[in-house]
């Protein structure tokens, strides 16, 4: 297959730091090609995901700073590339390329909605729901879709190779993710005092109100227990991630997937989280992991993770949550697509992995 992916402008692929949708599509691109599959990734100029690249802007335009036109110039010009390329399908992760394509293209689309189905995005999902067909990255996510069609529901996945199983030595919990109150900062850093369990918190904080919140909620948390060491980049990730004790995830939204923490199981890294969004169907209750329903749960886990296996953490990603297993899923949509069945499907699709490389 010719397959081209369209991916957001505002970080490049990879990302150098924070940046989940970014890490899904370079592992993508990258799993396609292997799988023998011609691919173009229609990124900004400053991505390094070692596939044929095509760019609309020479650096990552960056969240929040150029909005609507700047992801309408890219998409559009990723649907021109797409048409020079020969593409046989393309796999738009934008939020207006899939409009466009649902009016305009002249070659197969599908879409991933990497964000919630419901509130703003709700329109849109609606708007191109039956034209463009797509897909959903939990089936927490896809219960929440409502009448809107889904193709296919695909959990995310990560190159294995590139998440060294880490020996948990370092006696701290760790929380990774954005500073913002729904990635649950502020409950980490409650739940880790209540547990007398240091915990580190490697957190993304660039814009104004990522700032501002952990000015007034978390910073005055912090001390002998909580320490914040800022953001860290993909291989400092590794490194923290896999001498942690355990990642401690207490979001407080219905968040879709959650890349974190399929991330900290592949390094060995059991996960507390609390049960909402994906949660539950990514970290096995008392396996992998706890999944709590309070911080009474959560900080009670906290003090007992040592007794799970971190290598029953490992083989659990090696067995669900592989790039070569979301690759594989994402080759039979397009093959469904192009034969031209493009009807929901409520299964996780999760073949063999010997299909990635027909």
């Amino acid at each position: 297959m010719r397959v081209v992916i369209i991916a957001p402008p505002w970080v490049p692929v990879p990302p150098p730091a924070y940046g989940g949708t970014e890490a899904v599509l370079d592992a993508l691109a990258r799993g396609l090609q292997a799988a023998g599959d011609d691919v173009l990734l229609v990124a900004t100029g400053d991505s390094t995901c070692p596939v044929p690249t095509a760019s609309t802007f020479a650096r990552a335009v960056g969240v929040g700073t150029a909005g609507v036109p700047a992801e309408i110039a890219h998409a559009l010009y990723g649907y021109a590339e797409a048409a020079r390329f020969g593409a046989d399908i393309v796999h738009d992760h934008t939020l207006v390329g899939p409009l466009y394509a649902a009016q305009r293209a002249r070659v197969p689309v599908v879409t991933t909605n990497h964000g919630p189905f419901a509130g703003d995005l709700e329109p849109l999902y609606r708007a191109i729901g039956g034209r463009v067909p797509i897909i959903a990255i939990s089936r927490d996510q896809a219960s929440r879709a409502g009448n809107i069609p889904i193709a296919a529901t695909i959990h995310h996945g990560v190159p294995i190779a590139d998440y060294p199983v880490g020996d948990g030595a370092g006696d701290f919990a760790v929380f990774l993710g954005r500073m913002h109150p729904d990635k649950g900062v502020e409950r980490a850093c409650e739940i880790a005092m209540k547990a007398d369990v240091r915990l580190l918190v490697a957190a993304k904080m660039s814009e104004p109100a990522e700032r501002a919140y952990f000015h007034e909620r978390v910073e005055p948390l912090l001390g002998d227990v909580v320490e914040y060491v800022g953001e860290v980049d993909a291989q400092q990730k590794v490194e923290l991630l896999g001498a942690a004790r355990c990642l401690l995830n207490p979001i407080t939204w219905h968040e879709p997937f959650g890349m974190v923490m399929i991330e900290a199981l592949a390094c060995g890294t059991p996960v507390v989280a609390r049960a909402m969004g994906a949660a539950p169907e990514i970290v096995i209750d008392g396996v992998t992991g706890a999944v709590g329903v309070d911080d009474d749960d959560l900080a009670a886990a906290l003090k007992d993770v040592d007794s799970f296996s971190r290598d029953r953490c490992r083989q659990d990603v090696e067995s669900r949550f592989s790039a070569e297993r979301m690759v594989a899923a994402h080759r039979q949509l397009y093959e469904r697509v192009l034969g031209g069945v493009t009807h929901a499907s409520t299964k996780i699709l999760r073949p063999s992995l010997s299909s990635a490389a027909n």
